[in-house]
């Protein structure tokens, strides 16, 4: 094959469709691996000791896998965006404090070791540098943020009331989180990610609204409110409006996580009688129990990130930007 023949093939506007829908097929080949690959942390409680161990399980609740086995609890699992490392809190040491780990339970790193100090609830911010989470200092709990390797700490919040439960928006501006500071009940805040600028997004006048959650969008926040007199499942825009209660039942429906594409939300509940681990489409509709576990307690479901899934957009324009340069 001549320079000059093989130069006309390269050039050629056909023979660049065909190779750039190859490379779409391609990368939503790898995307729906992904997808099908993507798992979910939850803790257990063993009932003979009444510690918390640590588990990840395939997004339909098969294949269960314990990652911590010990005399403490670990609790509050969070997945790095990339999906490579868990962090969590535990009380290993006397008092909880934050640990990262490895997706198969080892290789763990201490992350903060502060005594008389209660370290729980971390959060990644989405480019995997920071952690926020809520501590316990002088009896009342603020929201911090660190660098991902425990350096650098900062209380984002000081304030006299209790705020916890920080959760990242997906551009990495803001941070969602719980806070007593106004009527002395939990109430729904953002802020942004240097503790500038809080804004109250719930005000319910009687009940708790925590543990809000972003999703993966930045459209809409859900999160836990006993407004419904037990704890029940809701989401808003994340301005605050158009609050609709997906849940309802007798039971508690707590701690909702968003899975990578925003099409479900994981959520802990008692309405079988113990604590299970249950999922169920982002309007409410087809709930399903996942652990049915029945001499263990399962809690707290963190869903695994997706890097590919927000990223194949992007490389699908350098590529056909690049077979454009080839002209």
């Amino acid at each position: 094959m001549t320079p000059a023949f093989s130069q006309r093939i390269m050039m050629s506007p056909c023979l660049q469709r065909w190779v750039f829908l190859l490379l779409v097929c391609v990368l939503v080949a790898s995307a729906n691996q992904a997808v099908d690959a993507t798992k979910i942390a939850y803790l257990t409680m063993r009932g003979e000791t009444f510690t918390y161990d640590l588990k990840i399980m395939n997004a339909d609740g098969k294949e269960p896998i314990k990652l911590t086995k010990g005399r403490a609890s670990d609790i509050s699992p969070t997945w790095s965006p990339d999906g490579r490392q868990i962090a969590f809190a535990s009380n290993r040491d006397g008092d909880y404090d934050l640990y990262v780990m490895n997706t198969k339970g080892d290789n763990t790193l201490q992350l903060t070791n502060n005594l008389h100090t209660i370290d729980l609830e971390p959060s990644w911010s989405p480019d995997g540098t920071q952690i926020a989470f809520a501590s316990k200092k002088n009896s009342i709990y603020d929201v911090y943020v660190m660098n991902a390797d425990g350096s650098n700490l900062v209380n984002l919040t000081q304030n006299p009331r209790i705020d916890r439960s920080p959760s990242w928006s997906p551009d990495g501006r803001q941070i969602t989180f719980a806070s007593t500071r106004n009527r002395g009940i939990f109430d729904i805040f953002v802020m942004n990610t240097d503790g500038s600028n809080p804004i109250n997004l719930t005000q319910n006048p009687a009940r708790d609204d925590w543990y809000p959650s972003w999703s993966p969008d930045g459209e809409k926040i859900t999160f836990s409110s006993a407004r419904d007199d037990d704890f029940e499942i809701y989401v808003m825009d994340s301005d605050g409006d158009n609050i609709i209660q997906l849940t309802k039942n007798q039971g508690d429906d707590d701690y909702p996580c968003w899975s990578p594409d925003g099409s479900q939300i994981a959520f802990t509940t008692d309405r079988d009688g113990n604590y299970e681990i249950y999922v169920m489409n982002a309007d409410g509709s087809n709930p399903v129990n996942l652990t049915q576990t029945w001499f263990e307690h399962d809690m707290l479901p963190a869903w695994q990130p997706i890097p590919l899934s927000v990223s194949t957009e992007g490389k699908l324009v350098t590529l056909w930007g690049t077979l454009k340069d080839k002209r």
